[in-house]
């Protein structure tokens, strides 16, 4: 990429980080330091707000550049992602936000807690939460480091390496000073600007082949070298047997663990009441689903203007297609236009991912220091909500050091597809149990931690015995090979089994389950009377 790229990406990229930095200090002077306002601004933001919140919270770095990547790889079954990632918000939305908003406080083990012992549950779904969490920022590092590669010409490891190390502390730094209220002021601004720039693209695109969309996806198939094919099923998931269960496990997990993301269940807890959680979501729905449309307009205009090869040759797992589709439509390389749309993209990327990383780390951070650390400490000494702040502050600064690490390792992989594994974890170590909690009357703690165990354990354990990570030329140790399980995506098996788990839990617990605790949690759920 020309110097010219360079220096304005450079700038825009320093103007929203200095734009952010300055919600996050103005913030930071105005807070009170309660655990109140830490996790969720003090429940104090409208509907509206949320809802662009909860947006720019989930149209991540996988949305934007790995969708889209996935579409102008492989055409029609790169579409999975944009139609499971959409179909998900119905499940959040008629059977999650209302009951959740309710029943919890500030994450998904206060809605459990509230009819089971709270120590073991506590410690089961906080550790849930952070791999959850670690797993999904994986993917935003990895974003991240694409990004920068492409800039700076993509010949430079140690710069896309700082890149990943930069973000970490950025995010570090959002949540440590500023807490729920500066990051989703923060996700509020992303939404806007991400909204705004996908609109501009998906009109050029548009505009290029004059409004023919037929038009638009018949070159897209000249130009991906796969002809007709580039438009059926098949071409990803199509290659036999594991294949097609792979496609069944994506789907799977995609649908499902939206409503056991942390930092999504979190997002509820930042309005005042249930009606405006609910309202939220609908806010968040016409958002998200004008943006998911948006990028297969982008994923076929990257693969009909810039090529398949081309993108492929950039990025093996299709990251940069969407900024090379920005320079194509802007005039091509060395032109002002393309400079100029080229680095709106790029700086608009990279405040994607620094907004949604923000997000995930509150979220993680709150499960370690209101979960873990409040269960885990001696008996006796009361929980003080201002030393879980500064305990949120710390676990902050440590996960982030985590997915800098990993970050760094699975710099080679799809970032939607990483996000893919964070979803099947989620769903089955996160959504069973919250299931069962609030619509099983007989459901004991012993069931719950089973569910939470039974999900978690097989889900990571088959991902790293996976190609993911060793036995075939795209793993994270191309080097090695220890793989045991065929499939790329564990939701198949996994979520079944921490459904299955908390069942049998359940079933041979010697405990039987609280009826009336169930009772109140059920009144409170549905009503709202007693909710916080």
């Amino acid at each position: 990429m020309s110097g010219d790229h360079q220096s304005l990406a450079l700038l825009l990229f320093s103007a929203f980080v200095a734009v952010t930095l300055g919600i996050t200090t103005w913030v930071s002077r105005h807070r009170h330091g309660s655990a109140e306002e830490f996790y969720t601004g003090g429940r104090l933001f409208s509907p509206m707000e949320n809802g662009f919140a909860i947006a720019g919270d989930y149209m991540s770095a996988a949305s934007f550049l790995g969708i889209s990547g996935l579409i102008a790889l492989f055409g029609y079954d790169g579409m999975l992602y944009s139609v499971g990632f959409l179909v998900a918000w119905l499940v959040v939305l008629l059977l999650v936000a209302e009951l959740v908003r309710n029943c919890g406080r500030f994450t998904l083990a206060d809605v459990v807690a509230a009819r089971m012992r709270e120590r073991p549950v506590r410690i089961a779904a906080g550790t849930s939460s952070v791999a959850v969490s670690v797993l999904y920022l994986v993917a935003q590092m990895v974003g991240a480091g694409s990004l920068v590669a492409l800039l700076l010409g993509g010949t430079s490891e140690a710069a896309r390496a700082w890149t990943v190390i930069g973000v970490g502390a950025l995010m570090i730094v959002y949540v440590t000073l500023g807490g729920m209220r500066a990051t989703t002021w923060i996700q509020i601004v992303k939404a806007v600007l991400l909204m705004a720039g996908t609109l501009v693209l998906t009109v050029l695109v548009l505009l290029r082949f004059h409004g023919d969309f037929d038009a638009l996806l018949t070159t897209a198939a000249e130009r991906s070298g796969h002809g007709k094919e580039f438009l059926a099923p098949g071409l990803a998931y199509g290659g036999g047997w594991t294949a097609r269960f792979d496609f069944m496990s994506l789907g799977l997990a995609l649908v499902l663990g939206t409503a056991g993301l942390p930092h999504i269940l979190s997002r509820f807890y930042t309005v005042p009441t249930a009606r405006a959680a609910r309202r939220s979501v609908v806010w968040a729905i016409g958002l998200i689903g004008g943006f998911y449309l948006m990028t297969i307009v982008l994923g076929f205009g990257a693969a009909a203007l810039v090529g398949t090869d081309e993108v492929r040759a950039s990025s093996a797992a299709g990251n940069t297609a969407v900024p090379l589709l920005a320079l194509d439509l802007g005039g091509g390389a060395g032109s002002t236009g393309g400079t100029v749309l080229f680095a709106v993209v790029a700086a608009v990327a990279f405040a994607t991912i620094l907004a949604v990383v923000a997000g995930i780390t509150l979220a993680s951070s709150a499960s370690v220091a209101h979960d873990l650390y409040a269960s885990l400490k001696r008996p006796g000494r009361g929980r003080k909500p201002r030393g879980e702040v500064a305990v949120a502050r710390l676990a902050a600064a440590g996960i982030g050091g985590v997915a800098i690490a990993l970050g760094l390792l699975a710099r080679d992989l799809n970032v939607a597809f990483l996000v893919g594994l964070a979803f099947a974890v989620a769903a089955s170590a996160n959504l069973p149990v919250l299931l069962y909690s609030l619509f099983w009357r007989n459901f004991t703690t012993r069931g719950a931690v089973w569910s939470v165990y039974g999900g978690l354990v097989p889900a990571v354990l088959l991902v790293v015995f996976s190609p993911v990570v060793s036995g075939s030329p795209e793993a994270i140790f191309p080097g090695v090979d220890f793989q045991v399980f065929p499939l790329q995506n564990p939701g198949l098996v996994s979520i079944p089994l921490g459904f299955l788990a908390g069942w049998l839990g359940t079933v041979l617990s010697r405990e039987r389950a609280d009826e009336a605790r169930h009772a109140e949690s059920e009144v409170r759920s549905l009503t709202g009377a007693g909710a916080v």
